[in-house]
């Protein structure tokens, strides 16, 4: 589906989240705009931020303290005069998020998913199965009630609404947590981690849109909390610097940071084969898609970006409704590497990010495929736990 030149070209594989593009594409008639101001510290207090936006007539919607900033809506008149202006040193577009594609009915059969056998973690489990690691999964919430992953969900946040609990009106981040670590039960299906500790970071509403300030806000939770590792099945085409930021000190606190390559294959999508933000940060392990035949996916994005490869085609997960669904897309590659990624940090606590890759890498499947489309090889979460 091909939307406005300023957008995003939408995948409908099933449901997958959209893309960001900057406000200005959806800036009412007003002249005002969405933006994110950030200021330098040195000269410029919380209080003084406050004063400043609200004397150029700016609508303060929440502060960014992990950026020294502020999410506003502002004049356009206001942001000539701010950017000139001592102590401010940018302003940025809040970057606009959506999700999009059909709600598939529920499958009540009880397996484990061929995805999860394919990338060896239930051989892990005797070594490893994530207990006890905290996992973000950045998205549109988690069923907090569901069956099959209520028992490993520990807490969470709501950058939507925080007065509000951080579950899913949508369905993706429900059925993202399952791939991550549904419980290893008797119902339903298994995670790659199924003893990994969940946390629910919303940023995207019922309809499955936000703004990239919900993202920031989420990522300075996910760093108050010790989070390990963060699942971002999310993606944009575009960029700016308060988003790699953002990104780059969550990950200069310690949080692996895992987010799906995207879904711009010439088999559907934009065709632009390019990998999406935050995935193409050198930061953050990008994920490309592959099929039940270790095929690359006609879906995904490709390029130098891409770190790892997993399966995203027809992909049985946990969904809205306490029920189950089988999706396709990058977003569904990128739990079975979050996964894999808390399989290897409860038995190395202490290793960093970079290390957490190095190791992940190393330890991939070689599917023959170019690099660009598989990165170092299919994710190997057996592997990866028996690493020294």
């Amino acid at each position: 589906m091909r939307i406005d030149s300023r957008k995003i070209t939408i995948i409908a594989l099933s449901l997958l989240i959209g893309l960001w593009a900057p406000l200005s594409a959806f800036a009412g008639g007003n002249g005002e705009s969405r933006k994110i101001v950030v200021f330098d510290s040195t000269i410029v207090n919380e209080a003084a931020q406050d004063a400043i936006l609200r004397g150029v007539g700016g609508v303060v919607i929440k502060p960014l303290p992990m950026l020294n900033g502020v999410a506003v809506i502002l004049p356009e008149t206001a942001v000539g005069a701010l950017a000139g202006r001592s102590g401010v040193s940018r302003i940025d577009d809040d970057l606009v998020i959506y999700a999009t594609g059909r709600t598939p009915p529920p499958q009540p059969a009880q397996t484990l998913p061929w995805g999860i056998q394919r990338v060896n973690a239930p051989a892990a489990w005797s070594i490893s199965a994530g207990s006890g690691v905290k996992v973000a999964v950045i998205d549109t919430g988690i069923q907090l009630d569901h069956p099959d992953l209520a028992a490993n969900i520990a807490g969470g946040y709501n950058a939507v609404n925080p007065t509000k609990a951080a579950s899913d009106g949508n369905g993706h981040g429900t059925h993202v947590a399952g791939t991550v670590a549904a419980v290893n039960n008797s119902i339903g299906v298994a995670g790659v981690a199924p003893q990994a500790r969940l946390y629910s970071v919303r940023v995207l509403n019922n309809a499955g849109t936000g703004f990239l300030s919900d993202i920031i806000e989420g990522l300075d939770w996910c760093r108050s909390q010790n989070i390990r590792v963060a699942n971002m099945s999310l993606g944009s085409s575009g960029s700016n610097q308060s988003f790699h930021d953002a990104i780059s000190l969550a990950y200069a606190s310690g949080i692996v940071l895992v987010a799906a390559a995207g879904n711009n294959g010439g088999g559907y999508g934009t065709g632009t084969g390019q990998v999406d933000y935050p995935g193409a940060y050198p930061e953050v392990i990008a994920v490309s898609a592959t099929d039940r035949n270790d095929r690359f996916a006609v879906f995904s994005s490709s390029g130098p970006a891409v770190d790892l490869a997993a399966p995203g085609v027809n992909v049985f997960s946990t969904y809205k409704g306490s029920g189950y669904a089988t999706l396709n897309g990058t977003s569904m590659s990128t739990p079975h590497v979050t996964g894999a990624a808390a399989v290897r940090l409860a038995l190395h606590p202490t290793e960093t990010p970079e290390q957490v890759k190095a190791v992940l890498q190393s330890t991939a499947v070689d599917l023959g495929l170019p690099s660009e489309q598989q990165g170092a090889g299919l994710v190997d979460a057996y592997a990866a736990a028996l690493a020294p």
